[in-house]
């Protein structure tokens, strides 16, 4: 009994101290690897830490658009440029003095190029920006030639795998004279319904905007030949974003039109603020107690900033101009949008000043609203 105990002892003890060593061919290549998978590698697969999103330029392109996920002094991303749209990945390193390296890989996996910059937080906001050089990788005869870059941080804070998209409409038309580049954000990525409602109110007024230029320069019976070379007309809106959040999206639009034969272009602005967890489009009162009389107080913090701003800059804007066209109505404040600090609130050329002095802006702490504003509202939340 005890020599086939021995037996089974001796066979045992081999196979279960056996280890295999890891094959080399086993895992796939690094280069292969998604940003996801690469974050979940040095987590352990845990939630990633921190993510956000950056809008910026490289060299002469201003539409630069990245999303970076830290996980301690690792980064793992990617970047595309909105006139494109094609998704570059990357990955790379932040160290304690800010220092960032990021290399980037086209969708076989190889190596195209190398972000390195610093990483600096805005002591007043917050916010992160990175600025530096992009170049080709190391083995590359052109590694030596750099590309200045920069980017900061947009305010966007959506979970899961909810993003915050930019869709295009780009025309010519040669023989109507005319261009449109309008860029406009679309979410995407949730299950949440009200996401669709969101996508469907900017798509619409961004329709609209394109309907109305081109029939305002559709030709007219009684109109003469426009001469060869002339100047045509164009259409051309960008966005920034204000705030993006899971409950909360507020956008603003820069539009600009030049109708052929016009003087100047005509520069205006729009904010669409959408409440997605009820599914609508806010209006302004949305944000106060019922009763409140908060365009007297935002006109008051306006007037009052606009003419600092006006002294700062040779007293381009004139007392009268400034009391007409930041008065206390409704007409005055159609143009604003939801931020973390306060309310900001868009004047388009000719409203408060010439037009040489351009659109003005002016953010309306929440600390100058706070026994206005609804505390169940959709600002409540940062009026604190």
């Amino acid at each position: 009994m005890l020599k086939r105990f021995l037996i089974c002892l001796l066979l045992f003890v081999p196979i279960s101290c056996k280890r295999t060593p890891p094959s080399a061919t086993s895992q796939p290549p690094a280069t292969t690897q998604s940003p996801q998978a690469q974050l979940d590698h040095v987590s352990g697969g845990a939630a990633p830490l921190d993510t956000k999103y950056f809008k910026g330029s490289i060299g002469t392109s201003l539409d630069l658009q990245m999303k970076l996920v830290r996980s301690g002094d690792q980064l793992t991303g990617s970047y595309f440029y909105q006139r494109i749209g094609t998704k570059i990945d990357l990955r790379g390193t932040v160290d304690k003095d800010g220092n960032v390296s990021l290399e980037e890989f086209d969708p076989s996996g190889k190596q195209t190029g190398i972000f390195k910059g610093l990483w600096q937080i805005d002591a007043a906001t917050g916010m992160v920006s990175i600025a530096g050089n992009w170049s080709k990788p190391l083995n590359d005869k052109n590694a030596d030639k750099k590309t200045a870059f920069s980017i900061h941080e947009e305010p966007i804070s959506l979970t899961g795998d909810a993003e915050l998209v930019t869709k295009q409409i780009k025309e010519s038309n040669k023989k109507l004279m005319y261009e449109i580049a309008v860029q406009y954000p679309q979410l995407s990525g949730s299950a949440n319904p009200n996401f669709e409602k969101f996508n469907q109110a900017v798509r619409g007024s961004i329709n609209k905007k394109v309907a109305a230029f081109k029939k305002e320069v559709a030709p007219q019976p009684d109109d003469e030949p426009r001469p060869e070379g002339s100047m045509g007309s164009d259409l051309s809106v960008s966005y920034t974003v204000e705030l993006a959040q899971d409950d909360l999206v507020s956008v603003d639009f820069s539009m600009s039109s030049y109708y052929q034969g016009a003087a100047h272009p005509n520069a205006f602005s729009e904010a669409i603020n959408f409440d997605l967890k009820n599914g609508k489009q806010l209006k302004l009162s949305d944000l106060f107690k019922p009763g409140a009389k908060y365009l007297a107080a935002i006109s008051a913090y306006c007037v009052a900033d606009l003419k600092k701003q006006s002294k700062a800059k040779d007293n381009m804007l004139d007392d009268s101009t400034i009391q007409s066209g930041a008065g206390p109505t409704a007409k005055n404040y159609e143009s604003w949008s939801i931020t973390k600090r306060g309310i900001g609130i868009n004047f388009d050329p000719y409203q408060v000043g010439p037009y040489a002095a351009g659109p003005q802006y002016v953010l309306v702490p929440y600390s100058a609203l706070k026994e206005m504003i609804n505390p169940d509202g959709p600002v409540g939340q940062f009026a604190k």
